[in-house]
């Protein structure tokens, strides 16, 4: 995603980094919004491990240093950032279970208390994967949903199932596409001094979906069977 091949330290990552992050920008030419998430997301990735390359030989006369292993990641899903919760690390042979709290982002790091009067603690990078239709890029959720070609047509009301339950949205005729839409305060939960992120909802037009009339007898249909309206 930016571009690098073979090792690089932290001034070739930064300039590539920041080389890739233009060239995806959305609100340019040529950019996409996908794009530029995921090279954020590499480059904190890349972050995290805290992995030290060496320079190559030709540049100073220092012997060759082994790199030493990557520091673990607690990789977690969206929605366990969002909720917190214990999570299962692997270190070596052991596995652990390790407590995060709510609102936790990237490259944030939670201290492992190894014990002992002689041991230091550790701290795990944290590392938020795309899972359950949910992308995280800092404190934002990102997420796409499908309505009728018809409403994004004509405009009207819709309800989108988020993780925090349905939300209604209106939309206003022949909107351009890609239309995304802000549902402030749904993102990750405030965490010290950084706010709540907002939930960002791409929405994509399908024609598979039923109207609104349709899907509302549908949902007549599942509740008043015959027993019931006999009844």
């Amino acid at each position: 995603m930016l571009g690098l091949t073979g090792s690089a330290g932290a001034p070739h990552l930064t300039s590539a980094f920041r080389a890739a992050v233009k060239a995806a920008r959305p609100d340019t030419p040529g950019g996409d919004a996908e794009t530029f998430r995921r090279v954020i997301a590499a480059y904190r990735l890349l972050q995290a491990q805290t992995l030290a390359l060496p320079a190559p030989a030709h540049l100073h006369a220092q012997p060759f240093i082994q790199p030493s292993a990557p520091t673990p990641l607690l990789v977690l899903t969206p929605m366990q950032a969002i909720s917190g919760g214990c999570v299962r690390v692997t270190l070596g042979s052991r596995t652990l279970l390790v407590h995060t709290p709510p609102g936790i982002r990237t490259g944030d790091k939670v201290r492992l208390k190894r014990g002992g009067a002689n041991r230091d603690d550790a701290l795990l990078p944290v590392l938020i994967r795309p899972a359950d239709g949910l992308s995280v890029l800092g404190g934002d959720l990102f997420m796409d949903w499908a309505v009728p070609q018809r409403m994004m047509d004509d405009g009207g009301r819709i309800e989108i199932q988020t993780h925090a339950g349905l939300r209604s949205s209106w939309l206003v005729p022949d909107m351009v596409e890609p239309v995304r839409l802000r549902l402030k305060g749904l993102g990750l939960p405030a965490r010290e001094s950084r706010p709540a992120g907002d939930l960002f909802v791409k929405l994509e037009a399908s024609a598979d979906l039923p109207s609104a009339a349709e899907d509302l007898l549908l949902r007549f249909t599942r509740v008043w069977t015959p027993q019931r309206i006999a009844a």
